[in-house]
């Protein structure tokens, strides 16, 4: 049997985000309140560039400080994740800039990890998407987004086919998102779908223990740096101790 989890490194936007209490209990769940996860995440988050949600600013995945972090932990078992790579789609990089990223991400990842997940774009949903329906969802999520609706439909289908040859290259383990995990909302999960969803990606059933309370403190805990209304904001990422088992560092 191989060793179990002690951390998990997730790298996403907003289903991470959102789901980040669901993902944390269930790894608590499977590996013990021991386990370490890393996260770098945010809604609107690009693997890239900066990106923006509101008043406030991220750096790019890519750019953030959690590659310095891993780079000095020690080494023990590690799970790494990739998810929600499908806004910069929507910010007008090109499908083949996406996937170099995507690409350096999971290079820079195999230093730390040999288990390596991957998951797709909700290519069911999208495809479902009429051009209406389309221009609803742009106007919400990037207002500043002048891509058209074939530009997106083309450059998803060709995101996630290279995603998913990015997952056999490097040997990682490929998730299909599943169109029943989606409703009206066509990118997000809808949450009474996150346990079963994220117990999916992680590759693991244990029981979950929700806690709205924890949800909401992970959800307000400050990354390493942001910039609120233009304004720096940094906070020291030494392991934040969660009253249920678990430490987080966040980026």
């Amino acid at each position: 049997m191989p060793p179990p989890v002690a951390r998990v490194v997730a790298l996403g936007a907003s289903n991470l985000t959102r789901g980040f209490q669901t993902v944390l209990s269930t790894a608590r769940g499977a590996w013990g309140p021991d386990v370490q996860i890393v996260a770098a995440l945010g809604h609107g988050r690009s693997y890239g560039a900066d990106s923006r949600f509101v008043v406030r600013r991220l750096p790019g995945i890519l750019q953030s400080g959690l590659w310095p972090l891993l780079d000095s932990m020690p080494t023990v078992p590690t799970r790494a994740l990739i998810t929600d790579v499908g806004n910069d789609i929507l910010y007008g990089f090109p499908a083949e800039r996406v996937l170099e990223w995507v690409d350096q991400a999971l290079t820079r990842l195999a230093q730390v990890s040999d288990d390596l997940v991957v998951t797709g774009l909700p290519m069911d949903s999208i495809r479902r998407l009429s051009p209406r329906r389309f221009r609803i969802v742009r106007s919400v999520l990037v207002p500043s987004s002048s891509q058209t609706y074939d530009d997106v439909r083309t450059a998803a289908e060709r995101v996630d086919a290279g995603l998913a040859a990015l997952a056999a290259t490097h040997r990682a383990r490929f998730v299909t998102l599943e169109p029943s995990w989606y409703g009206v909302d066509p990118i997000h999960i809808k949450p009474s779908l996150w346990r079963p969803a994220w117990q999916r990606i992680l590759g693991v059933t244990h029981p979950v223990e929700p806690s709205r309370l924890e949800a909401l403190r992970l959800y307000l805990m400050r990354p390493d740096i942001q910039w609120l209304c233009g304004v720096e904001q940094r906070a020291s990422q030494t392991g934040r101790r969660l009253r249920r088992g678990g430490r987080v560092w966040l980026y």
